[in-house]
């Protein structure tokens, strides 16, 4: 055990998508030392990370933690939850399709208690985003993508969206379209315009109040009282280390190792702390609880030819669709993929198309009504959690009757010219398929996760027992300890939730200046 120990006004443990825009924002005072502590290694270090249309090589790969959910009775039981291992997060990770958060989505926040989150709010700190995110450059859309886009928008009865994010950048949303995604890349050298690269690239080695620290993993949050002093890590040599924080410890590890962290600090549910062998410091039954994610399902089509090649990532255009007109947002969201996405299929005994000769599409549930739960089984840092994230329980079958729809509206988008030409056949789940009951018990075993898991450090109102937060990110009953990752969401926001998690960075570096203002001003 070593005593070596630093000392820095702010320590963020997580270099992902909301801990690096926190890290650039407050070095931008120079009397500001930031220390951010990595699990994984420098993004710059790997150019299959760098290069966007390379991200599935990263996933279940050393890049990855791996993390696997618990046996799922309605669901599929052996799902990867990617999550990412290299600095960056899973902006290093993911495919960087870039949404602003629906007004809708923003308006559940604060009626559930996270006052300041409200959309004029939350969109001017998206106006501040630093990522590169445009739509899909057209040199890199492809000829069967195009008539994909036709047929989705014909069959759907839905427009064709030039770009999605117009339709949301001043507090709106839209209800329905079929269209070319943004994506945060730079278009000329297909490189990710990641929170990384965005954020931390440009001043690292730079800013001399900014130390990074990587390959090093924290798994103990330093408590004196009721106050966080800082955290205990292990470098990759095994060095035991200790780095303390005169001002705050921000946690922003993600929906899985924030809530994880906390609870092996002692910090959650104290009777479920203390059967895992963990005394309880600080009472919080929240955590770990509420665990959300956009399930999705997949169906497969062998193509008459080969897939053309121009992409930036496999999955560049989108079909949303209402069928709840009570509702203004959409309430079904289909990614194309240009290539057989067949982890789960293969798996139930359907065999891909030769390489070059798929296509999927993948219905998922923008609003899941089932939620889960993250708990420990061990006092050993080392055991990963336990995800169940409940898939498909809600008890009115809604999420079952969403995948089951969306089933049937592929279909009808394959049956639609011009798409229909490029189809040759079903692979998956097949034309015998037909009844809701055997759509459902395909779709549930096939299912998928869109690699969204939030929701298991929620924020909720200062009198809120069941929050773990409060509406500045800071943790109840706790003083020096902020959470800022997506882990704090009340709800999902219905598309993917990337650009708010960079937004929440954005606004979470505010909160903690001001909050350090009136500390120094006795406020």
């Amino acid at each position: 055990m070593s005593d070596n120990q630093s000392t820095y006004d702010y320590v963020i443990v997580g270099g992902g998508t909301a801990g690096s825009v926190i890290a650039n924002r407050l070095t931008e005072d120079p009397g500001t030392t930031v220390c951010v502590i990595e699990g994984g290694p420098d993004d710059r270090d790997h150019e299959n990370v760098i290069r966007l249309r390379d991200w599935l090589s990263v996933l279940d790969s050393d890049l990855d933690y791996g993390y696997t959910t618990t046996e799922q009775p309605r669901g599929n039981s052996h799902i990867l939850h990617s999550r990412a291992r290299v600095l960056g997060g899973c902006s290093s990770h993911n495919t960087l399709i870039s949404f602003r958060p629906f007004a809708e989505d923003l308006d559940e926040w604060v009626a559930l208690g996270a006052e300041g989150w409200d959309n004029a709010t939350v969109q001017s700190y998206a106006d501040r985003i630093r990522c590169n995110i445009v739509p899909v450059a057209e040199k890199d859309r492809n000829a069967m993508v195009k008539d994909w886009v036709s047929s989705a928008a014909e069959a759907a009865k839905v427009p064709v969206v030039e770009d999605f994010n117009a339709l949301t950048s001043h507090g709106g949303g839209f209800a329905e379209g079929a269209g070319f995604l943004s994506i945060a890349y730079d278009p000329y050298t297909g490189h990710r315009s990641s929170a990384s690269v965005a954020y931390l690239h440009p001043i690292m080695g730079v800013r001399n109040n900014l130390t990074v620290m990587l390959e090093t993993w924290v798994d103990r949050i330093v408590l004196d009282g009721d106050r966080a002093t800082g955290v205990s890590a292990t470098l990759k040599s095994g060095e035991r280390v200790t780095v303390n924080a005169r001002q705050e410890v921000i946690l922003a590890a993600g929906a899985v190792d924030s809530p994880r962290l906390l609870m092996l600090s002692g910090v959650g549910h104290a009777e479920e702390l203390r059967s895992v062998g963990i005394e309880p410091r600080h009472d919080l039954p929240g955590v770990g609880e509420n665990l959300l994610d956009h399930p999705e399902s997949i169906i497969m089509w062998e193509t008459e030819r080969p897939v053309p090649q121009e992409t930036v990532m496999d999955s560049d255009a989108a079909l949303f669709v209402r069928r709840d007109e009570s509702d203004p947002r959409p309430d079904l969201m289909f990614h194309i993929y240009q290539i057989p996405f067949d982890d789960n299929t293969k798996r139930l005994g359907y065999e891909s198309p030769a390489d070059g000769y798929a296509v999927c599409m993948t219905p998922n549930i923008p609003r899941s009504r089932s939620r889960g739960k993250l708990y420990l089984t061990s006092a050993d840092p080392q055991a990963k959690p336990a995800l169940d994230f409940r898939y498909f329980t809600d008890p009115d079958g809604y999420d079952e009757q969403t995948i089951v729809d969306g089933l049937r509206i592929a279909r009808e988008v394959a049956a639609t010219e011009p798409f229909r030409s490029w189809i040759k056949r079903e692979v998956a789940p097949g034309p015998g398929v037909q009844t809701d009951e055997e759509l459902s018990e395909y779709g549930r075993r096939a299912a998928h996760t869109v690699y969204h898991p939030a929701g298991t450090c929620r924020m909720g109102a200062v009198d809120d027992d069941t929050a773990v937060v409060d509406p500045r990110l800071r943790v109840r009953g706790l003083r020096g300890l902020r959470v800022a990752d997506a882990s704090v969401f009340p709800t999902l926001p219905t598309p993917n939730p990337m650009v708010m998690v960079l937004a929440l960075g954005e606004r979470a570096a505010d909160l903690i200046r001001a909050d350090r203002t009136a500390r120094e001003e006795g406020v």
